[in-house]
């Protein structure tokens, strides 16, 4: 199949929605079929399967979006229009301006088109510091929905959690509940911690350094702990608050965390010597990272945000934090400091836990697209042929 993939925001893989996007195109490229990606990333100038989009410039929204690493892209109806109205199929991650353009052509060329739900209202809301607005939030997705959700013919949720938020405002949609996945290359292994980590109690966080991650609940947490000195942070990723929480560390933490964007290769050793991972995000989709972390056998921490899905993942009370509360926080950590022997036992339960995630997402999120494929055309097509 000839499939075009939508990426309105594409850029480095250094959240979980970009990280989806090239589990899919990669996939896709394996199982033979021909791709071509449409997103605004300068550097892909001139790659082979890549075409380029100008980005968009709004005034002020550009400066805060910036300022968490985001780039969007502008449409262009004549050059989406050339590249896309050949293919098979289309694939859009995002339900943004070069997204709405694509339907537009796959309306007139009558291609099946899906379209990922990889952005919350709140996303969206808190660069604007309305995230707890209700009727914004509501707002935004009635408008996702109007311009492009009622009108593809399958929508693809990482969880059932995000569709069940989704189709309170809207209603019954086409859509299929498929996991984004860990990564195939991140699995469990006996490995020492590096040397002079060795005298440390270890406490990863995955994810972009913004508000809705809550990086700043965890040190505070850390602050306030009476181990805070036998704790050694790590904070895999980049982002706004970089600055905040360096400033923050330098004033409250005995010892100041590690902070970098770690390659795929070390960050497989980093969840499998950690002694405990967390994640307090209030705004979460799905949580890759902690999914990760599962599948070493990691023992986790995660919110009890109604906005995030990764309370699923706790197996116990010790395992999930009241959001927003750095005492309820500081309280979870210490108990798994001072209870190794049940955090080994737990390490035991996340390993088969992690053992049952479904490593198949993509191939499913493939089949997705021959199923709209055969609902539109009648023609039983299915991924083996």
């Amino acid at each position: 199949m000839k499939i075009a993939v939508i990426c309105d925001v594409l850029g480095k893989i250094n959240n979980g929605t970009t990280m989806a996007a090239y589990n899919l195109i990669n996939h896709l490229k394996s199982a033979g079929h021909e791709i071509v990606v449409i997103c605004p990333d300068k550097d892909k100038k001139g790659l082979e399967g890549f075409v380029i989009l100008k980005t968009r410039y709004i005034p002020f929204i550009n400066e805060i979006l910036a300022r968490n690493g985001i780039k969007l892209a502008w449409t262009n109806r004549k050059l989406i229009e050339k590249t896309i109205k050949d293919c098979d199929v289309i694939h859009s991650i995002l339900p943004f301006v070069s997204g709405h353009t694509a339907l537009k052509v796959a309306k007139k060329y009558n291609i099946p088109m899906a379209v990922s739900f990889h952005c919350q209202a709140e996303n969206v809301s808190c660069h604007f510091f309305m995230k707890n607005v209700k009727w914004v939030n509501r707002l935004i997705y009635k408008r996702f929905y109007r311009r492009v959700f009622k009108h593809v013919d399958a929508i693809h949720y990482p969880t059932e959690f995000i569709r069940n938020i989704f189709e309170n405002v809207v209603g019954p949609t086409p859509g299929y509940v498929i996991s984004n996945g860990a990564n195939k290359n991140i699995m469990p292994l006996k490995l020492e911690k590096p040397e002079h980590l060795k005298n440390k109690f270890v406490l990863l966080s995955v994810g972009r350094l913004c508000n809705e991650k809550s990086h700043m609940l965890i040190l505070k947490a850390v602050a306030r702990s009476k181990y805070a000195k036998d704790i050694q942070l790590i904070f895999a990723g980049n982002g706004p608050l970089l600055k905040k929480i360096i400033k923050y560390s330098n004033k409250y933490l005995p010892v100041p965390p590690i902070i970098d964007f770690f390659a795929h290769e070390e960050m497989a050793k980093i969840f499998n010597y950690a002694d405990l991972y967390i994640h307090p995000a209030e705004i979460e989709l799905e949580g890759i990272a902690c999914l990760e972390a599962i599948a070493c056998g990691l023992v986790p921490i995660v919110s009890d945000s109604p906005k995030a899905a990764t309370k699923k993942y706790a197996l116990s009370l010790n395992n999930i934090c009241k959001y927003n509360d750095p005492d309820s926080l500081k309280e979870k950590i210490e108990y798994w400091i001072e209870h190794p022997k049940e955090r080994a036992m737990y390490q035991e339960k996340y390993l088969n836990f992690g053992t049952n995630l479904d490593r198949n997402c993509m191939a499913k999120m493939e089949q997705m697209l021959f199923d709209i494929i055969e609902k539109k055309a009648g023609t039983g097509l299915n991924s083996d042929n």
